[in-house]
């Protein structure tokens, strides 16, 4: 790996640091991290067309790469957004159908992609 490569990789593993540490602060304290993130309830819905326009555009990519392995985790990644969304909704009483068939479904794509890659020789991993 060239030193830029190493750089970018290094940068990423702080992301990851940092995205990690603000996914337990809102485990935590989901009221302090709010606040802490300067997120407002009231642009809720600018910021998950947001989060959707980037999932949108995270899935154009893998599937341009046509790396199955990519597909496989960022797949696995969707699904459990769902099946963490519906499992918070169903807590909370309300209708969670939606988010549950999102989950199946993206679990269906990571698990057709797992299929390709360990059952049928040649696909990309």
């Amino acid at each position: 790996m060239t030193e830029l490569g190493i750089i970018a990789l290094a940068g990423s593993a702080i992301g990851v640091v940092a995205t990690g540490a603000l996914a337990v602060a809102f485990l935590r304290d989901p009221v302090k991290a709010l606040v802490k993130t300067t997120h407002r309830m009231a642009d809720l819905p600018k910021v998950m067309t947001n989060r959707y326009t980037a999932f949108t555009m995270l899935a154009c990519g893998a599937t341009a790469y046509r790396d199955l392995m990519v597909i496989a985790f960022l797949f696995a990644v969707f699904a459990f957004l769902g099946f963490a969304d519906a499992w918070v909704y169903a807590q909370g009483g309300a209708p969670y159908s939606k988010h549950l068939i999102a989950g199946i479904a993206a679990a269906a794509v990571a698990g057709l992609a797992i299929a390709a890659i360990l059952f049928q020789p040649g696909a990309s991993a």
